[in-house]
């Protein structure tokens, strides 16, 4: 089956590949990008981090998106589904390098992800699971068209971390479009 390859006006967006990895290594030990998503991570950790995304293609069919920059052709990020055992819901998450924040990549590629999701996996719901204190992903779930839902709970190891779960179903982002 050939790859998925999403493309929007400024990202184009593809499984993980081996050549992604300086960017997402880079990504991984930044704390203030890496905040909400775990923290930072030691090179050694960013590369388990990094095959279990290319494994979820492997073994799911699905998973997480590398953001790669069209005018730059740089990796920025990765966002799209996902889905681990345990997982309160379908996710369309996001996580993005600190310098392409501000830009709108977020909500331009999640949206896109949406798509995708709905139409090729056949979902037909998705949440993102936010931190209370994720002020931006927050405002990416509204422009989305995602709605709060109420505080959820991921599985081990991450019970700990306080999330709430925004979302919405297949009909609403279809009516929304």
């Amino acid at each position: 089956m050939a790859e998925p390859v999403l493309e929007t006006a400024r990202l184009v967006l593809r499984p993980t590949r081996a050549e992604d990895f300086e960017g997402w290594a880079a990504w991984r030990s930044d704390p203030e990008a890496t905040r909400f998503v775990g923290g930072p991570q030691a090179r050694s950790q960013a590369w388990r981090d990094f095959l279990t995304m290319a494994g979820a293609w492997s073994v799911q069919g699905f998973g997480m998106f590398s953001v790669i920059e069209k005018a730059t052709g740089r990796w920025v990020g990765r966002l799209g589904p996902w889905k681990p055992e345990g997982w309160p819901g379908p996710e369309i998450g996001w996580g993005l390098s600190r310098e392409s924040w501000g830009k709108g990549y977020a909500t331009e590629g999640a949206a896109a992800a949406m798509d995708w999701a709905f139409d090729a996996l056949g979902w037909t719901e998705v949440i993102h699971s936010i931190d209370p204190g994720n002020a931006p992903s927050q405002a990416v779930a509204r422009r989305l068209g995602s709605d709060l839902r109420g505080p959820g709970r991921l599985p081990a190891p991450f019970e700990a971390a306080p999330i709430e779960i925004w979302g919405q179903t297949r009909d609403q982002w279809r009516s929304r479009r």
